[in-house]
């Protein structure tokens, strides 16, 4: 018989000091790395803290196996019971302390979360969003054309792309990075976006400089431009090492939780990173809400947390618009207490799906939807709320929901085959109304139209902003939602340079021109007997309507002269009179043409 083989032992410290410390030591590297990989907050409120602790509890515990020599498969030859009892009884005689510390872990997670359920708490979660009534016409003025943004997001984003591909010096190097804001940039609505390092071995050969420019995207021009910087931005989420975005702010700010940051830049133009600062307000794990924000310069890395109430001015997004979406459907469905929520659901509603932005007094404000939690055909308002301050409005506006607005806009041009947006909302002639730009394939937008929320019967469309609302408008007085002289109002003088005439459907017009100004004004003699009259050199005040740099044609709708401006006498002709109904989109073909 040959002499059974000597059995192997396991090297490594033969003192139970030893083994420990060597357990730990290699617990530590492994928790070391996880941390530099997944940051996770070190915070009691964070369910990724408890998962990193559960990790470290485990990687201790293989390491004992190890180094104590315990045979992992000497148990496979015993019941299965059997086996589990021996592993039980090696970690309560190797690793009790790291044993009594997971089940302590288990504890606080799952009373955790016990204590923070809706059910338990449903006044706390109902009063996490304060939602106070709003009077639309009076808090939601009518903007100018100039301030319509007329991009969503991916067109914004396509054009950003395409701008840097024209770049020779950049697009080698670097890519957009598709990771655009919306903010108010001196006073213009805009989407920001910074570069990308286009792979890892650019990021090495490019990372001492930095990444040298951002893009911004008029949302209103559609005009999309590359702004180079002085300095390069050393801060971003393409680098991979220390001086990437959560990786900084997380050595900076270790036990801080952070939601998503977002690339903004200051009325200067600097670069900043604005990273919302994330707190439980219910129980252990429930009520999440923010409290603040660090803002963390792109180009040199500094941070500065700021207090919610402290936040700059400029600062456009605090608040993620999906976190105040959650927190007004726990304020809309526990409204009644939680069991009303589940089984009668009396009053209860929810937001919509989907949102958009709004400019309004230098801040951007999220618009979404309110309907019935019963109902998916119709809102009945409409949530404003303030990205920076969450100060949140509710009006009642019942109507259209967004998809039956698109799906009413896009039925117009279906023809066409272009694509309809997520709405914005707009105050047009004092009436809730979706704007809703149009795209084509490209994702290049190619006409607007206009819904209107009470009645998603009256579309209107055009190729411009100022076409579509001019047709929207005489839609609106046609159906008698509003009368002429609701409508929006606007004047201009002048000496008068150039007049031209017309009869269209029986009636004549007339067309004026005044000095320095290329825009005609259109006059029916009809309601207009003074028109008639009218000589070139008169000094006169039009009132028209929607008056737009973009338009070679806007409706008048009065006339007051003035010739004694020229010494001459007044005829005896009423000065003013009521407005026409008929709106003039071109000159008509019967008028003269201009001279080469």
């Amino acid at each position: 018989m040959s002499p059974s083989p000597k059995e192997h032992k396991p090297h490594g410290p033969h003192s139970k000091a030893g083994k420990i410390l060597l357990n730990l030591l290699i617990t530590l590297l492994v928790g070391a790395v996880y941390f530099y990989v997944s940051l996770p907050a070190i915070n009691p409120q964070s369910g990724d803290f408890y998962s990193f602790l559960f990790l470290l509890c485990v990687v201790y515990v293989v390491c004992a196996f190890f180094t104590s020599g315990f045979n992992l498969n000497a148990g496979g030859r015993s019941h299965p019971g059997e086996q589990i009892k021996e592993y039980f009884r090696f970690i309560k005689s190797q690793c009790l302390p790291i044993g009594v510390l997971f089940l302590v872990i288990l504890v606080v997670v799952l009373v955790g979360q016990l204590i923070s359920l809706p059910i338990f708490r449903a006044g706390a979660y109902r009063d996490l969003l304060t939602v106070e009534n709003g009077e639309f016409s009076e808090d939601i003025s009518q903007i100018s054309f100039d301030e319509i943004p007329t991009l969503d997001r991916d067109s914004a984003n396509y054009l950003g792309d395409r701008q840097m591909g024209t770049l020779s010096d950049m697009v080698s190097q670097f890519e957009y990075s598709n990771n655009s804001t919306q903010i108010n940039y001196q006073g213009r609505p805009v989407r920001v976006a910074p570069i990308d390092y286009a792979d890892l071995i650019k990021w090495f050969t490019n990372r001492s400089e930095g990444l040298p420019a951002y893009v911004i995207v008029d949302m209103v021009t559609q005009e999309a431009n590359v702004v180079r910087l002085s300095e390069g931005m050393k801060y971003s989420f393409s680098e991979p090492l220390n001086r990437n975005v959560m990786r900084h702010l997380r050595f900076t700010y270790p036990t801080y939780m952070f939601d998503t940051p977002r690339f903004e830049i200051n009325e200067e133009g600097t670069p900043y990173w604005i990273a919302p600062r994330v707190v439980r307000t219910i129980g252990l794990f429930g009520g999440t809400d923010i409290t603040g924000a660090v803002l963390m310069n792109a180009i040199t890395g500094e941070c500065t947390y700021y207090e919610l109430a402290d936040v700059p001015t400029w600062v456009d997004n605090v608040f993620n618009p999906n976190l105040i979406m959650d927190q007004y459907n726990y304020h809309g469905t526990l409204v009644n207490g939680f069991i009303n929520s589940v089984f009668g659901q009396r009053d209860v509603t929810v937001v919509t799906q989907g949102y958009n932005y709004i400019a309004l007094n230098d801040d951007v404000y999220m618009y979404t939807g309110v309907t019935s939690i019963n109902s998916d055909q119709s809102n009945l308002g409409f949530l404003l709320s303030n990205q920076r301050t969450k100060e949140t409005k509710f009006y009642s506006a019942p109507g259209a929901t967004e998809n039956a607005a698109q799906a009413s806009a896009q039925g117009v041009v279906q023809d066409l085959g272009y694509i309809a947006t997520f709405p914005l909302l707009l105050n047009i002639a004092d009436q809730p109304t979706y704007f809703i730009p149009l795209k084509d394939a490209a994702n290049l937008v190619k006409s607007y139209a206009m819904v209107n929320v009470a009645r998603y019967d009256i579309v209107a469309t055009g190729n411009s902003v100022t076409a579509c609302e001019q047709e929207y408008i005489r839609l609106l007085a046609d159906k008698g939602v509003t009368s002429q002289e609701e409508l929006p109002q606007t004047e201009v003088s002048g000496v008068i340079a150039e007049i031209r005439s017309a009869v269209m459907d029986g009636n004549s017009y007339y067309f004026l021109r005044l000095e320095g100004e290329q825009v005609f004004y259109t006059l029916s003699a009809a309601q207009n007997p003074i028109a008639v009259i009218l000589n070139v050199g008169d000094t006169v005040t039009i009132q028209h309507e929607l008056r737009d740099g973009s338009s070679d044609i806007l409706a008048g709708t009065s006339v007051t002269v003035d010739r004694r401006a020229s010494g001459e006498s007044v005829p005896n002709i009423p000065e003013t009179t009521p407005v026409i109904e008929n709106q003039v989109g071109a000159l008509p073909e019967e008028s003269p043409q201009p001279e080469a």
